[in-house]
């Protein structure tokens, strides 16, 4: 399991991966631009070479692009499709560029619409990015199903991935808090296995690509997307451990994006500590 933690770009995309290793990350989560405006970072193949060289030079063994918070790729609103399309596509190149293992996408919203139109909308915008970019697999990130946010069910992601044409590199990202207040109780190693045994039913664990690791603030089936620390929410330390322990999870990079003990993102100290958690998860199951 390659245990890690969202860090900025801020200087350079070689700059990430030296916060990576700062914070003892395995992984890391990065925006390929601000998460808060449409126009791209306008990065070039320098950049991406060093960014690869600092890889290759590091413990840091995955990359996860998180596209921006802007895209609503089932929006009625054409010109907010067209410019999530753009955007998202341009992420997907960007992954390619430095070997992304995925691009993490949120699937959209129906607002106030219906549901079952906005996931064809979305999955026309998803089919369309695959067409136009090449190699880095899009991961659809499961949603606390606050308003009307897509894919807080196994059942909406798996309507996702079909109006996307059930292309190949379409797969998922399992969050830990999101999970918890959509209303899957994963708060034990039993509980969580009952969850992804329902994941393979509907979706297909061959589809799953990476992970998020947050603890939650908010209860069981709230629907409130509120991250917590680790051990400091309604996961526990339970609830992490059996997470981190999980054996179908071997491999995959696990981000954390916590608020952290200042406020300023996970800490060198939340990650050290995630990784005592999965000893101690690893040894409560006996392996």
């Amino acid at each position: 399991m390659l245990i890690g933690a969202h860090v900025s770009p801020a200087g350079g995309l070689a700059k990430a991966v030296e916060r990576g290793v700062e914070r003892g990350c395995r992984a890391i989560q990065i925006f390929n631009q601000s998460p808060r405006m449409w126009r791209p970072t306008a990065y070039g193949e320098g950049d991406f070479a060093a960014f690869r060289a600092a890889m290759a030079d590091s413990p840091v063994e995955a990359v996860v692009i998180h596209a921006v918070y802007l895209l609503n790729c089932g929006s009625e609103d054409p010109d907010i499709r067209a410019k999530s399309l753009t955007s998202l596509t341009h992420s997907l190149r960007i992954g390619a560029a430095i070997g992304a293992a995925g691009v993490v996408l949120h699937p959209g919203s129906a607002l106030r619409g219906d549901p079952g139109a906005a996931i064809e909308r979305a999955g026309a915008v998803f089919g369309e990015a695959l067409a136009e970019s090449e190699s880095c697999p899009l991961h659809l990130e499961n949603t606390a199903g606050t308003g009307g946010t897509l894919g807080r069910s196994f059942e909406e992601l798996a309507g996702l991935i079909e109006a996307g044409g059930g292309d190949g590199r379409l797969g998922l990202c399992l969050d830990s808090c999101h999970l918890l207040a959509s209303g899957y109780d994963i708060r034990t190693a039993a509980g969580l296995e009952e969850t992804l045994e329902r994941c393979d039913d509907v979706v297909g664990l061959e589809r799953l690509g990476s992970l998020h690791l947050n603890d939650s603030q908010t209860p069981l089936g709230s629907n409130r997307d509120r991250h917590a620390n680790l051990g400091d929410g309604e996961l526990g330390e339970e609830g992490c451990m059996a997470f981190l322990s999980e054996p179908r999870f071997e491999g995959l990079p696990v981000v954390m994006e916590t608020p952290g003990p200042d406020k300023r993102g996970t800490s060198a100290g939340e990650v050290a500590y995630a990784f005592s958690l999965r000893e101690r998860g690893l040894a409560a199951r006996g392996i």
